[in-house]
């Protein structure tokens, strides 16, 4: 009989083995981080699979890679970390910059709070935004304990901004008018 390669029963105990081999308990801040990064990329994946023809789709894969590059490093642990070089560069912030300059390009400037929504890719769009968002907290949490490299940080704040950039790029191609937040009046 073949023995499976999806299951070592090691983490049964509640622990996981870190990049270089030490064990931590699931529950450890770079288990939350990276782990809310890998949820990202798969939010990503299921963006990728709603847009078509939008010009971004080079951009996700590009930036699908750079996150399990970066969930890799947010995996090993200081000691291990020291011996290797970064994951993310100036030049990665950078391209990340260029790419909101883009989506942005021909879009309406800000006219308020914009209600997540509209077309089926623009709204993953949003919920890939909020849940890097929360990759950035939780980045940030494990950098109060731990050596997190700033230009980490850096990247997966620009791409929260990229997101949000791309939702509008995607409905304003759609021709889908954005939805606004308005104060709403008290009911009586």
């Amino acid at each position: 009989m073949k023995k499976s390669h999806l299951y070592t029963r090691t983490g049964d105990d509640g622990t996981t083995s870190l990049v270089g081999g030490q064990r931590v308990p699931k529950t450890h801040a770079r288990l939350e981080a990276y782990g809310t990064v890998d949820e990202l990329n798969s939010h990503l994946g299921l963006l990728l699979s709603c847009v078509q023809d939008s010009g971004e789709e080079n951009n996700l894969l590009v930036i699908q890679n750079q996150l399990f590059v970066i969930c890799s490093e947010l995996a090993t642990a200081d000691e291990d970390l020291r011996a290797r070089r970064s994951s993310v560069t100036e030049e990665d912030v950078a391209w990340m910059e260029r790419a909101i300059d883009a989506a942005e390009d021909g879009l309406p400037g800000w006219r308020g709070f914009i209600l997540p929504g509209g077309t089926t890719a623009a709204a993953q769009a949003h919920v890939c935004r909020t849940v890097c968002r929360r990759a950035e907290r939780r980045i940030h949490a494990l950098a109060a304990e731990a050596e997190v490299n700033p230009l980490l940080l850096a990247y997966v704040n620009r791409l929260s901004d990229y997101l949000f950039a791309l939702a509008q790029k995607l409905n304003h191609q759609a021709g889908k008018e954005e939805q606004y937040w308005r104060k709403s009046e008290k009911k009586t």
